[in-house]
């Protein structure tokens, strides 16, 4: 059944046309995915599907009531009301406790907001979280969502992702995140120049589709000048001889990549960044640092000794407070450790992109203030001038002679990157460098970076761009260690999970006393404390049977732990044994499922004691 039906519908700000009879429908079930350049007319497309902007000309059919949820850019909470009045709309704790459902959305999103603190009082990326929580606790028939991993981190991400899934809902989302494209979607649209082009499957299927459109696009445009080469050839020599048609193979889409070469020529990057660097980049030493200063603030060092060497390329991953931002402006310089110190190599030529946006004349032309830094930079084996630089990453023919001042927060964070660039730094320090880009600028970014030698340090929420530039992994769990990651992002998933559920159980053992946030007050939630049914209507008999079961259940999660450190390292010792890696990842994978059921077990258990 088709919930939302687009007729010849064109919509334009002033004189461009951003959709132009552009004639589609959206069914129960469908999963989609909009990509397209930024400004290319990916919101308005999903505004006017939501019915809060009403075409230029076409029509938009709705089915008779249909129920839509819709998470603009922007939000419409009530600045006044308690957080737990706006999310909630009003339920009472024991009705929202006692529901699965809610609790999960609430724990996941909200899990450091104060319930009683007034919407007007959280943070713009609280706000956001708040809308979206707001939005999935509510039923729906299509959910359609603008950019829903903004503020979010890796964490929430792939929950969210799981969520989705889940949900019988038809979806309709607007992201950057490639990754989570991947993960949600079963088909996707791609807004170009006023047309919707639609293709199957996710992100991955859509590059591998669109690719093969345009080999196949190549092939016939080649076999129309062919033709046009014989009919001159004909004109001029007169009767032609008999042809054969000339006949094209449809290959299958991975064809496409078999004969590519890696990403980055990891040994000659190596070469040169060691030719630039030395042997020394950053060497931390006992290092003890504290988020808010010396002794101040959560503490997200704790007596660390790392080292960051020529040519690396680091994913620094945690949740959002754990201290990332934090660690990148150690290693610039920008705060000092409480103890310990950290040495830095004499020939580190710093670029560092923090997430402030750096002050510009917005006077100036957007050339001028990036050749005021430099007018050619050499990029791997490629000199770059500035202007190609800012084509590259977005800044096409007339852009490129804006003024600062009229320039979106996207474009002012572009043009901060493409400034550190052209300082021809060797070391780069990048804190959430995929903000406010569109995918077709981050493939650009990427792939720039492929060719840059240096070491690299880059923070992100992006799933995808973080494991396409990072060789390596490291995560900030909370324990004031720098902890590597063999097993990348998914490892880093599986221990936070597990350190999780190790904090539910010890929430669960301890007595609720009306905790604030939605963490303590999920964690002491469940449906025994939502009906409020005593422990004490078991036996002791049977009371006695089930902590028996709980200690069983402790034991086993400690085992199936020690099982899953064991794994992780098997995999990094079998990093190039592909085989061994599946069979290992495969063995992984069980574990994942069994570990949860023995949760899911513990936790059930634990409720009926009332804990």
């Amino acid at each position: 059944m088709n919930l939302v039906n687009l007729e010849s519908v064109s919509h334009a700000y002033g004189p461009r046309p951003l959709l132009d009879g552009v004639s589609l429908g959206i069914a129960a079930g469908d999963r989609i995915g909009v990509v397209g350049r930024n400004g290319g007319g990916k919101t308005t497309l999903i505004s006017l599907i939501a019915g809060v902007l009403e075409p230029d000309s076409g029509r938009v059919t709705h089915s008779r009531g249909l129920r839509i949820g819709f998470l603009s850019q922007g939000d419409d909470l009530d600045p006044a009301l308690p957080v737990e009045e706006a999310v909630l709309a009003g339920r009472a704790e024991h009705e929202w406790a006692g529901d699965q459902e809610i609790r999960d959305i609430l724990g996941n999103l909200l899990t450091d907001i104060d319930l009683r603190a007034t919407v007007g009082d959280l943070s713009g990326g609280e706000r956001r979280r708040a809308a979206l929580a707001r939005l999935l606790i509510d039923d729906h028939d299509l959910i359609i969502l603008d950019e829903p991993t903004n503020h979010l981190d890796i964490e929430a991400i792939n929950w969210l992702a799981g969520h989705l899934a889940a949900r019988k809902s038809a979806l309709l989302v607007v992201t950057h995140d490639r990754w989570f494209l991947d993960a949600v979607s079963t088909h996707t649209w791609e807004v170009v120049d006023g047309r919707v082009e639609r293709y199957e499957g996710g992100y991955a299927a859509y590059v591998l589709a669109k690719a093969e459109r345009a080999r196949l696009a190549a092939a016939a445009e080649e076999r129309r000048q062919n033709l046009l080469r014989k009919e001159i050839a004909w004109l001029r020599r007169g009767p032609p001889a008999r042809t054969s048609k000339p006949k094209f193979r449809v290959e299958a889409a991975q064809a496409l990549i078999a004969d590519e070469p890696p990403p980055r020529d990891e040994v000659e990057l190596m070469r040169f960044a060691s030719a630039r660097l030395g042997k020394t980049v950053f060497d931390l030493e006992d290092v003890t640092l504290h988020a808010g200063g010396p002794g101040t603030g959560p503490l997200v060092l704790d007596r660390c000794t790392w080292q960051f060497g020529p040519g690396d390329r680091v994913g620094l991953i945690g949740i959002n407070g754990s201290g990332k931002s934090t660690v990148l402006r150690l290693l610039a310089g920008a705060v000092h450790p409480d103890s310990g110190r950290v040495v830095r190599g004499r020939t580190v030529r710093l670029a560092y992109l923090s997430q402030e946006l750096a002050e510009l004349d917005p006077q100036r032309r957007v050339l001028e203030v990036v050749e005021e830094v430099r007018r050619y930079v050499k990029v791997g084996k490629r000199e770059w001038s500035a202007s190609q630089l800012l084509d590259r990453l977005g800044f096409r023919g007339e852009a490129q002679w804006k003024v600062v001042g009229d320039l979106s927060g996207g474009e002012r964070r572009r043009l901060q990157l493409l400034r550190l660039l052209m300082d021809d730094p060797n070391v780069l320090l990048l804190d959430e460098p995929t903000n406010d880009l569109d995918i077709e600028t981050l493939n650009e970014l990427e792939d720039l970076l492929d060719g840059w030698a240096g070491t690299l340090i880059v923070v992100s929420h992006d799933r995808y761009f973080l494991e396409r530039v990072a060789d390596v992994s490291v995560a900030l769990l909370g324990d004031g260690r720098l902890s590597l990651l063999p097993g990348g992002v998914d490892e880093y998933l599986a221990r936070r999970a597990a350190g999780t559920a190790r904090t539910a159980r010890a929430a669960a053992r301890s007595d609720g006393d009306g905790a604030a946030t939605v963490s303590d007050r999920v964690a002491a939630s469940g449906p025994a404390a939502a009906s409020g049914t005593p422990a004490s209507g078991l036996s002791a008999r049977e009371e006695r049977e089930l902590r028996k079961e709980l200690a069983r259940c402790e034991r086993r999660l400690d085992k199936l732990a020690e099982r899953e450190g064991r794994l992780h390292a098997e995999m990094a010792e079998a990093a190039t044994d592909y085989e061994r890696l599946a069979a290992l990842d495969a063995e992984l994978k069980q574990l994942t499922v069994e570990k949860e059921a023995v949760e899911a077990e513990w936790l059930s258990i634990a409720e009926r004691l009332g804990e």
